[in-house]
């Protein structure tokens, strides 16, 4: 993992390589995935079940693309009655936080101007999505955390129905996934993934039916096949590679931050693991504390990969200094392992989430803190927030008028559809008026 002083132009080029992180490969993929998108819209169950066997290795007849009933009761057997456990209360903590940070956002009806002028009623109805897709990755590792961080807050909201798709395994889908699956309320599983999940949740098949909006993570394909079908539905975020940007300084041990780091890139080889800090010295140790750490870690090529490809320790003055330049970043999680972490968190304004004090790993907020996992990456935190659940709900502007509050607005309607050249809508307040 290289390190990189401010002033140095490899610190330069290597920020600005950062900064244009979300740009990469797109065109070919983008290629790719509309030739899935458009077979699978034309030719359906057909389609899913060819591009399945081709990059899944799994052939698997039509009738058996949703997962039965008897196979989740199989695999509540094969899950460990500690870890089952653990599932039930990541899913209590989870559900509790969303509902405590989320009750302005349940279905209901709120008068906004009502009352305030008479004869009017403004305001708006918040109603849940009628049917949510759900993607859980399942290529190189399995992710229970993930149907829980993804179903959870659309049951919260009240949706009414959450399919689920996952890359089928030769071995079958993980117990696991299952069994987090059943405890979130996910309503059917389909053993689908890759962008032929994606257009079969946007387009519908014989045996997958369309939804209202996609969520969650995948790869490079999965990424561009939901900003694909954007419009046909709405989705959650185009994600990227998952992404840590630690500020530490000495008072926090280097074994704590390099975990840390080596925990973020042990995600895939194109995951960003960066650490901001004052002590090229103790920068050093971190990097001299990564290496034992990875000679132990079962993922150790692929962190080891993500690390010597895209992670760096960078080394700056001062600590303004250091949040300047995450905000720049703008990353997917933002750790702040300082004595005084507290004080600094009102100059951060972009980060998807963020882990105050040493004690405060990465992780925790991966699997059981409550907060969402689901976050913006890529940068996109500048303008995008993590998953909730005012992700599962729309807004309905609701509006009421007496022909006696239509009247005081008469001449202005006139003289904006006079302006506008719109005269029907003029016409349609008149027509009113003459009635008594």
């Amino acid at each position: 993992m290289k390190i990189l002083r401010t002033g140095e132009r490899g610190f330069d080029q290597y920020l600005s390589k950062i900064e244009r992180r979300i740009a990469q490969d797109g065109f070919r993929i983008e290629r790719e995935v509309r030739s899935i998108l458009r077979d699978v819209r034309q030719k359906g169950d057909e389609a899913v079940v060819q591009y399945t066997e081709r990059f899944d290795g799994v052939r698997i007849p039509v009738q058996r693309l949703e997962v039965r009933r008897s196979e989740i009761d199989r695999a509540y057997e094969k899950v460990p009655p500690e870890f089952l456990r653990t599932l039930k209360k990541a899913g209590r903590r989870i559900q509790r936080f969303h509902r405590s940070v989320s009750k302005r956002l349940l279905p209901r009806y709120i008068a906004g101007a009502a009352g305030l002028e008479k004869g009017i009623r403004l305001g708006q109805m918040i109603r849940p999505l009628e049917r949510v897709g759900i993607y859980v990755p399942g290529g190189k590792a399995s992710y229970p955390s993930t149907v829980l961080m993804a179903a959870i807050p659309a049951k919260v909201a009240g949706v009414r129905e959450i399919i689920m798709t996952t890359p089928p395994q030769q071995e079958g889908i993980s117990p696991a996934i299952l069994v987090a699956a059943d405890l979130a309320g996910v309503d059917q599983i389909y053993r689908v993934g890759g962008p032929q999940a994606i257009a079969a949740l946007a387009y519908g098949t014989a045996s997958i039916p369309s939804v209202d909006k996609i969520v969650g993570p995948g790869n490079r394909y999965v990424a561009m096949a939901k900003r694909l079908v954007y419009g046909a539905v709405d989705v959650d975020m185009v994600a990227g590679p998952s992404e840590i940007v630690i500020i530490a300084d000495e008072k926090t041990p280097a074994s704590f931050v390099a975990s840390d780091l080596v925990s973020q890139a042990e995600h895939d080889e194109m995951a960003l693991a960066i650490l901001i800090t004052t002590s090229e010295a103790f920068g050093k140790e971190v990097r001299r504390e990564m290496k034992k750490q990875l000679s132990r870690l079962k993922r150790e090529k692929i962190a080891d990969a993500s690390l010597n490809r895209r992670g760096a320790i960078l080394i700056l003055r001062d600590l303004d200094r250091a949040i300047e330049l995450a905000n720049r970043i703008a990353p997917e999680h933002l750790e702040l392992s300082l004595s005084n972490a507290q004080s600094l968190l009102k100059a951060v304004r972009h980060a998807g989430a963020i882990f105050l004090g040493a004690y405060t790993p990465e992780a925790i907020g991966d699997y059981i803190a409550g907060p969402n996992h689901i976050l913006p990456t890529s940068g996109a935190a500048r303008f995008s927030s993590p998953l909730g659940v005012d992700d599962f709900i729309k807004r309905t502007n609701l509006m009421s008028f007496t022909q006696s509050a239509l009247k005081r607005f008469e001449k202005d309607v006139e003289r904006f559809a006079e302006w506008e050249g719109l005269e029907g809508h003029y016409r349609s307040i008149q027509i009113r008026m003459k009635r008594s």
